[in-house]
């Protein structure tokens, strides 16, 4: 067996076929944002956190997220708006969307996953599940 002591550009080369995975979070409740934003991190991610929507448009072509977590009620946008406009829009089109929100109403479901959310969570949500979520969410990309 052979050992290579690691250069710093074999640690390049590592952190570069291993990119950190982008996550983007708009969710308005401060706490519930922290708290998902600081879990996330934790495991690994990075974390773009937004509290209102109206930022998303920016900050998608900025950030580059490869997961969206959406709540839906948010103060200045409609979360329901939001998933029309990232649908409508080819270059995110692919980029999973995740609602995590407190509308626990089958018909708010039905319309979300219509709109084009791949998963949808109702609050509180469980980090575990979130994680999973998220997981499956990757894997099913790398499939592709």
């Amino acid at each position: 067996m052979v050992f290579i002591a690691p250069t710093s550009d074999t640690q390049t080369v590592q952190a570069d076929a291993n990119p950190r995975i982008r996550i983007l979070l708009i969710e308005d409740n401060d706490t519930s944002r922290q708290l998902m934003s600081d879990y996330l991190e934790y495991h690994g991610y990075e974390v773009c956190s937004l509290s209102r929507g109206i930022a998303a448009d920016s900050t998608m072509t900025q950030f580059q997220p490869h997961i969206v977590l959406l709540d839906l009620k948010l103060p200045d946008i409609d979360g329901f708006t939001l998933l029309e406009q990232f649908q409508q829009r080819l270059d995110w089109g692919s980029v999973p969307i995740i609602v995590v929100s407190a509308f626990a109403f089958q018909s708010d479901r039905e319309r979300a996953l219509r709109l084009g959310a791949r998963q949808y969570l109702v609050k509180p949500v469980n980090l575990m599940q979130l994680r999973r979520t998220i997981a499956d969410e990757l894997s099913l990309l790398a499939a592709c």
